[in-house]
């Protein structure tokens, strides 16, 4: 094993022969100097691990040293050892990006400490988070065979994404390779817990939170508290999307509560947003308000009245209020958006759908570049934080925290990345969606879909008296006979909605406060 080589710089560093001796005795290899000068030179003619610099030295300062070294080489870590506590020396030298800082005197181990902390930070972490991830595994793999509740799925499925953002800092194939395969098995086992439960939910008091009920039970509270209230909807927003968001929004708010919902099938757009916003179910919201309502193959936007089914609920809950709704799809309406916001002091509510992930997920299906940018969940991930912290959306959340808003996030659904192709056959009225179909006389194989033969059993509208709706499971998505190859090459590895997953169907409802 290669000795790390350390450089330590101190006017008087015969005095610490002992430490230099200990470090020696722990693999690595330690060259004294006794001036800011002679590191220099060192440092530029020699090949270093790391840096300990004596802050207070005659000549050339400790912080004058630092100084040009990161001229010299700006990514070797320095660590500044001092006998002064003042604030601005510490200022000075955090200021100039320093590794660590140690206060006189320090004994060995609090050097080797610091040196573990920096040059050793990645292959600990990567050690400990290899050996946690492994007792976990075991006990997830155990316990999927007796999860039988929605909030136990929830749970699960935290643990499953938290090892999922813990596995990819340590960069492990291996390891990721598990754990995915672990998470297919996951939706293999909840899209059987699905089939078996979500009809009898719509007659049972323990039912989840589902997509009709999201707007009672989080917004409506913080209306009838006075509180002025901005509600987001960001479409296609999946868990782990939630999760990397969080720490940037957690600057400005604190959250009071963050639940996880179950969106409705079909887990798509036109369905799950339009229960939302109107607090009915897609049958529901037929056969009351049909001049708002449009079947999958009827012509026309299918969520161009969420205004006017927002306006009905808040009707139905008895809550009278002035309130504002837009609708964000490109950058120029962002603006428009954020340049207005809080100009009315009466509205109580502004509701604001956000398009931008739904759109990321649909162009990368027709875009090469976007489908090289987010190959998989990880890059998904990546490109979504992107956008994310360049966006009007996170602008937007900073202006309700100075104007002292309430802040209510939640979707519509989630999106998953598709890989295995479902042969299905239907007359030529069948629904385009990839993750669910709707129509009559269709075949397929039962083994990859959850089959409704009466949609009215889960409160779905019927196009005729013969339609039933078929949802795709997993990773399956739907390609027909006749142009099966063509399917399968331009959609394999995209994201898409409408079916059962865990990604798809799990997804958060938060409620935060600003600091």
């Amino acid at each position: 094993m290669q000795k790390v080589k350390i450089l330590w710089v101190d006017d008087e560093v015969t005095l610490l022969k002992p430490h230099i001796i200990f470090l020696e005795s722990k693999n690595y290899a330690v060259t004294p100097c006794n001036s800011g000068y002679e590191a220099l030179e060192i440092i530029e003619n020699t090949l270093l691990d790391v840096v300990l610099l004596d802050e207070n030295m005659p000549g050339l300062s400790g912080l004058e040293t630092l100084t040009q070294i990161k001229i010299l080489k700006p990514n070797l870590p320095v660590i500044m050892i001092t006998k002064s506590e003042e604030e601005y020396i510490m200022e000075e030298a955090i200021g100039s990006k320093i590794a660590d800082y140690l206060i006189k005197p320090v004994n060995p181990n609090q050097i080797l400490l610091s040196l573990k902390k920096n040059l050793d930070h990645s292959r600990l972490i990567s050690e400990k988070t290899t050996s946690n991830y492994q007792q976990e595994f075991r006990k997830i793999s155990m316990e999927l065979a007796s999860v039988n509740s929605f909030d136990d799925w929830n749970k699960l499925y935290q643990r499953l994404l938290h090892w999922e953002l813990e596995l990819e800092s340590i960069d492990d194939l291996g390891l990721t390779e598990i754990l995915e395969s672990q998470k297919q098995e996951a939706n293999a086992q909840f899209c059987k817990f699905i089939s078996k439960n979500y009809a009898d939910w719509f007659h049972d008091d323990d039912a989840p939170i589902l997509s009709p009920s999201i707007f009672k039970n989080f917004v409506a509270p913080s209306i009838k508290k006075n509180d002025n209230t901005l509600f987001i909807v960001v479409d296609s927003l999946r868990y782990d999307q939630w999760l990397i968001f969080k720490p940037l929004i957690q600057k400005y708010y604190a959250i009071e509560q963050e639940a996880a919902y179950c969106s409705i099938l079909p887990t798509a757009t036109q369905y799950a947003r339009n229960a939302i916003f109107s607090g009915l179910m897609p049958s529901e919201m037929e056969k009351k308000y049909p001049e708002y309502w449009l079947n999958d193959t009827e012509e026309g936007g299918k969520n161009l009245f969420e205004k006017e089914f927002l306006t009905t609920q808040l009707k139905r809950l008895g809550l009278d209020i002035p309130f504002d709704y837009f609708k964000i799809t490109n950058l120029q309406k962002g603006k428009e958006l954020l340049a207005n916001f809080g100009a009315n002091k009466q509205n109580k509510l502004t509701a604001v759908v956000y398009n931008f992930v739904d759109m990321l997920s649909h162009s990368r299906t027709e875009m090469d570049m976007i489908k090289e940018l987010a190959a998989d969940d990880k890059a998904y991930r990546s490109l979504s934080l992107s956008w994310f912290k360049n966006s009007t959306l996170f602008e937007l959340i900073q202006k309700a925290h100075r104007l002292k808003y309430k802040l209510i996030i939640t979707t519509d659904h989630g999106t998953i990345n598709v890989k295995n192709p479902s042969k299905i056959v239907g007359d030529k009225n069948i629904s385009s969606n990839l993750r669910y179909k709707t129509g009559r006389s269709m075949t397929y194989n039962d083994k990859e879909v959850y089959a409704v033969t009466n949609p009215k059993d889960i409160f779905l509208p019927s196009l005729h008296m013969s339609s039933s709706f078929v949802f795709a499971k997993e990773d399956y998505f739907f390609a027909y006979p006749n142009n099966y190859n063509h399917f399968v090459k331009y959609y394999k590895n995209t994201f898409q909605h409408g079916g059962i997953s865990l990604e798809e169907m799990i997804i958060p409802c938060v409620v935060l406060d600003p600091k």
